[in-house]
């Protein structure tokens, strides 16, 4: 796992890309030279009524100039993302990163891959798609208006499906699967709950190997408070439960590690 560090990062940039989706480059000093892909940042709100950080999965990593993009969704006033979308070039962030374990890239070399994101899962695809040295088809759903679904083209084909059938396959991920005939030998995928399910359904139909990256609600990043425990086949050694830490033993794992 990657060294873990507390910055006081930069805003470089913040646009709008998206209703409610904000794309933010962050300089860093150290947690762009460890970052991989599929870990998350949790920055720290500058209100102080808000003590816990918010958890942002990395979209992009810029080792070259140290700088990370996080591309996130504001899920409503009053919230820690709705504060971070008021913030401007040259804003000091409080930053503790990167956590998580990302996505086992090697597992996945040389062999044909899905890259499947559902809504803001889609964004941690993108540094993903970048690094891996595979032949990637990349399966992005969205409920209708289309993100980020552009700068994938450069890495592989791209396939979309949108919920209201305004772009590419109406339906869901499985749906533009089967629409389109394609064929994987490893996947690697992010989004809600009911999509991961399918996923890993299909995967274990087709006896496919399968990570998925949880995107549970995560309160502290670092494994202490217990908010975002998902189910797992193995007792967690902290807990002594049926339990694993999304945030601590994730948000990666493999699919028939985690029960969903």
């Amino acid at each position: 796992m990657s060294e873990k560090a507390k910055e006081n990062c930069r805003i470089v940039s913040q646009t709008c890309i998206g209703k409610d989706i904000y794309s933010m480059w962050l300089q860093t000093d150290k947690i762009a030279q460890n970052a991989r892909p599929g870990q998350f940042l949790s920055l720290y709100t500058r209100d102080g009524s808000k003590l816990l950080p918010r958890p942002i999965s990395i979209c992009e990593i810029d080792k070259e100039n140290s700088r990370i993009r996080l591309v996130y969704r504001v899920t409503g006033k009053d919230t820690g993302t709705e504060a971070f979308s008021r913030l401007h070039a040259n804003v000091p962030v409080e930053t503790l990163g990167p956590l998580g374990n990302g996505f086992p890239l090697e597992e996945a070399r040389g062999k044909k891959v899905f890259l499947m994101g559902g809504g803001i899962g889609i964004p941690p695809m993108l540094e993903t798609a970048k690094q891996l040295d595979a032949e990637k088809t990349m399966i992005l759903g969205y409920r209708d208006e289309l993100f980020l679904n552009e700068e994938f083209k450069a890495y592989g084909d791209v396939y979309v499906a949108t919920e209201d059938g305004s772009a590419g396959t109406k339906g869901n991920v499985m749906d533009a699967i089967r629409e389109n005939a394609l064929d994987a030998e490893v996947i690697f995928a992010c989004g809600p709950a009911p999509m991961l399910r399918a996923i890993k359904s299909y995967a274990e139909e087709k006896g496919i190997p399968c990570w998925i990256s949880m995107e549970e609600r995560m309160a502290c990043g670092i494994g202490a408070c217990l908010a975002c425990v998902c189910k797992s086949k193995d007792v967690d050694s902290h807990s002594h439960v049926h339990n694993k830490r999304v945030c601590k033993d994730g948000p990666v794992f493999l699919s028939t590690e985690v029960e969903l």
